[in-house]
This record gives C-alpha cells, structure tokens and sequence, in this order.
C-alpha cells in the first residue's frame, strides 16, 4: 500500500527542542517527570515554572521518547481503582477458544470496543469506546470493569493538556490540534476515535499461555526481545499507567529504556505517536516501544495496564498547516494533506521509519554530541569528529537565525511567517510583495529569499549569515560550497 505522503527517509530523525534558552543544549540524566497542575495553561503570560515544565517534558520526548506526567492525588487514586477492577475483571473471567480475536484490522480502526484476544501476545484488552455499544453475540452483555467513564475523561483531559504544552513549545497557536480532535463533549450518533484500553498480559489462567523471553545487560542499557515485534502507536498520544514495570522505550540512541519503573502512586507515562509526527511534520519524533512480560512468575493477575490513545478524528486531515503557519520549515513530503483514515489503514515500518544502517542525525542527537563534546574538552581530550561543511553551514544558518533575526523580531512585534522558496523568488523582485515590509523591518539581505534557512541555498545562507553578522565568511569557517544539496535527507532545528 502506498505511503500516501508520508514518506518514511532519513529524514526521520529530527525531534523538536525546548524554546527556552536556558534549558538549551542541558541533557536530562533520565526520564523527565512534570506535575500535571505544572503543566496546565493559563490565561495571559506563560510563567516560569510552566516554561521550565515544557522545557522539561520536550527535552524528555526528544531523548528518551516518554515522559512522566504526576497527576493530582484524586486522578492518580482513580487509576489505581481502575487498575483494581482490571485485574478482578480479567481474573474472574473465563477464556474459551470462541473468544473474539483481535485481527487488528486497520479498517476497524476507530470501531473497536468490548473484549478482545491477542494469542500471539498473551494479551487480553477490554477497548471502552464513548459512542459505541458493546454486544455480546454469544450471551448476555457482562458487566464492564467499573470506573471507565470517569477514567476516559481524565487521561482525556490530561492528554489535551499535554498536546496543549507541545504546541506552545512549537510556538503554534493555543488549541492548534483541536480541528483534528473529537468534540467535547461528543454530539449526537458520534464515536469517538480515541480510546481507553484496560489490558491484561500473561494472566496464568489464560490457556495457550507461553513464555515470553528477554534477556537484559545487568546494566539495564540494552535489552533483547524474543517473541515480539517492536510497536509504534498510529496516535497522537499514548498514556500508560500499570501495576507492574515492563514498559521499554528506545531512546534517542537506539537503547532500550524502561520507562515505568520509577513511577509514583499518582504517576503515567506518556509517549508521541505517529499521528502527532505527522501533523508536527516530523519535528517530535514517536516512540519505538515493547513490553516485557517475562518477570510474572507467581503473579496471580498477570500484567494490568490502563493504556489511553489520543486519536485524531477519522475525518479530519494531517496536513502540517499549523507548523507552516508558525514559520517552521515543513518538507515536502509533509505538505500532502492525508485523510486520518488512510494513514490508518497505511502501513508504517518501523524499519522504514528507523533505518539501522541510516546515520543519526536527530537535533537531539546533535544536542547530546555538543554536550559530549564540551565534556571531552573540560576533561582534556579535544578529538572530535568535524561536522561535514553543509551541515555546518546549515547549522550556523539556523544559529543565526534563532539567536539574530528572532530576537530582532520580537522586540519589533514581528511575527515571522515565511514563504515559498519558488514564490519569493518572484517577490524579491518586486516592490509590492506580501513580505518586503517584513524583509526590510528586520534587515533581511537584498536578493535572499525570504524563506527559512534550511531551504535556502547554500550560497543564500552564506548571504544571510554576512547580513547579520558582518565579517563573517566562507573561509573563516572553512566552508567549501558544493554544487548542489538534497535538502530532503537534512535535519532540520527547530527555531524557537
């Protein structure tokens, strides 16, 4: 099936960066965990412990994939009830080879609902889904694990939240994903596309059971699984709450990371999914993930977990205009409009996505070698591998422009919105272009389009650069412009 836009190149890799200054190139040593009642927007100016929280949680997603979110006492007591009744639920509950099974069919993507099968994984779900009614064709309708409206309304609210926070660290506008959510609350005969899971891995009762492997370092870093392919979730957001850890996230490295085995009485774990890396047009990366169900010997419920999907409605469109219009540079392959049902039913690799011969090239990545480097050089050792010259020159481009032009444009009230780099070039041409008034309030070069700098030529980045830092040069940074550039496989920084 085609990829219906989404093109899956060593693009992948470009994850966003924290707005904030001071929080820039500074590498979390592990998970970041912010409080919820943090992390909650307000009315008028952002305060500084909620930048330092948005800081805290993209810094997070952009190593490690994951963040911890702490909820209020009240939330956190509802899940452990709900967690409760999970494992009472699929306890009391008998199994015969009748059971309906999970096909995982992308066409009932937004239809499931009630109890499903994973023989394969061990896995049994309870899918509660507003809008849909559960029939029973076998017998009388039995009776749901308790608590699922409630349950569903909070990791709703919180996952709104969440998305709320990603938007104001891209610089988007408030409520930027709301025409590609469910309404709130759900008008009459609609169903809503996301959905809360209540799962249940290697209950011992269930028959067909197997062994699960998996092998580990002592240190924890690498983790081998058997019997499992690696997951990535169609979502925009996953949250995660379960009784016990299992839950591995690889990180920005390529390393295995457990990411629930620290958590709090009132805490969840949430990831990005490859819905929120669509419509960010690749800038916030989704997680790569597995659960380890090898460590349940003796455990009478198995593995519970409430898992909550927040999905974009299936009719709406991933078209990545909210990124284009804060002035983020959006590549073409993120340009094509896709209907949410087709990415649904489109299949995505996570070999495709993350190719293991592809050299890294993420902004995190970039971040935690800058960081690497400037240890090397307080411990004495200088030997460092240099970048090549047109990723260097892209970056000082980007440097500029984050650190020059933007600060030039907030203190005129200026926001930056730039333009096609096929349409500017007809516009620095005339004297009546829709951005020559921003072009010459800021001092943007004569002759440079006005687009942003990673789509700009090499030698347009070397006219940019002498613009606003003056005596700055090619040979100064020893930069040697070859003929041409396959803008496609570069990374991109976010600019704010």
């Amino acid at each position: 099936m085609p990829l219906l836009g989404i093109e899956l190149t060593a693009h992948h890799s470009r994850v966003t960066s924290s707005r904030m200054e001071d929080a820039a190139g500074s590498i979390l040593a592990s998970l970041g965990r912010v409080r919820l009642v943090d992390l909650t927007a307000c009315e008028g100016l952002p305060t500084d412990n909620y930048k330092i929280c948005v800081s805290t949680l993209m810094q997070s997603l952009a190593q490690y994939s994951a963040a911890i979110i702490q909820l209020p006492p009240t939330e956190g007591a509802l899940l452990r009830s709900g967690l409760d009744s999970a494992g009472l639920f699929f306890h009391q509950r008998g199994y015969s080879s009748s059971e309906a099974v999970h096909l995982d069919d992308a066409r009932e993507w937004c239809k499931t609902s009630g109890y499903y099968v994973d023989h394969q994984m061990w896995l049994e779900t309870y899918d509660y889904r507003p809008g849909v009614t559960v029939t029973e064709p076998n017998g009388p309708m039995e009776l749901p694990p308790s608590g699922l409206p409630d349950i569903f309304a909070v990791l709703g609210k919180v996952s709104r939240d969440i998305l709320d926070a990603i938007s104001f660290s891209l610089n988007l506008r408030s409520c930027a994903f709301t025409d590609i959510l469910d309404n709130i609350p759900l008008r009459s005969q609609e169903v809503s596309s996301s959905v809360l899971s209540e799962c249940c891995h290697s209950r011992p009762s269930f028959e067909g059971a197997r062994q699960h492997s998996i092998a580990s370092q002592d240190d924890g870093q690498l983790i081998i699984f058997a019997d499992q392919d690696q997951q990535m979730d169609k979502t925009l957001l996953t949250l995660v709450r379960s009784d016990r850890s299992g839950l591995y996230v690889k990180d920005m490295h390529g390393q295995w990371i457990l990411v629930d085995g620290d958590l709090g009485p009132n805490d969840v774990v949430v990831y990005p999914g490859l819905a929120l890396y669509q419509e960010t047009a690749g800038y916030v990366n989704p997680a790569v993930y597995k659960t380890d169900v090898g460590n349940l010997q003796g455990c009478m419920f198995g593995r519970c977990s409430l898992v909550f999907k927040l999905m974009p409605r299936s009719v709406a469109r991933l078209s990545g205009s909210e990124m284009r219009a804060a002035g983020h540079g959006v590549d073409a392959q993120f340009q094509v409009p896709i209907p949410v049902n087709d990415f649904m039913q489109t299949g995505h690799s996570v070999d495709q996505l993350f190719p293991k011969d592809t050299e890294p090239s993420s902004h995190a990545e970039q971040d935690s070698a800058s960081f690497n480097s400037v240890m090397k050089k307080k411990n004495g050792s200088t030997r460092t591998k240099p970048l090549p010259p047109s990723k260097r020159l892209r970056l000082e481009a980007q440097r500029v422009l984050k650190e020059r032009v933007q600060d030039i444009a907030d203190k005129k009230g200026i926001k930056l919105r730039f333009c096609n780099i096929k349409e500017c070039e007809s516009h620095i041409r005339s004297l009546d272009s829709p951005c020559e008034n921003i072009r010459t309030e800021i001092g943007w070069p004569q002759g440079v389009p006005f687009v942003h700098p990673h789509n700009l030529p090499n030698k347009a980045k070397l006219g940019f650069l002498e613009a606003y830092e003056p005596g700055w040069t090619a040979s100064q940074q020893e930069i040697e412009e070859p003929a041409s550039v396959n803008f496609d496989v570069l990374p991109t920084l976010d600019m704010f």
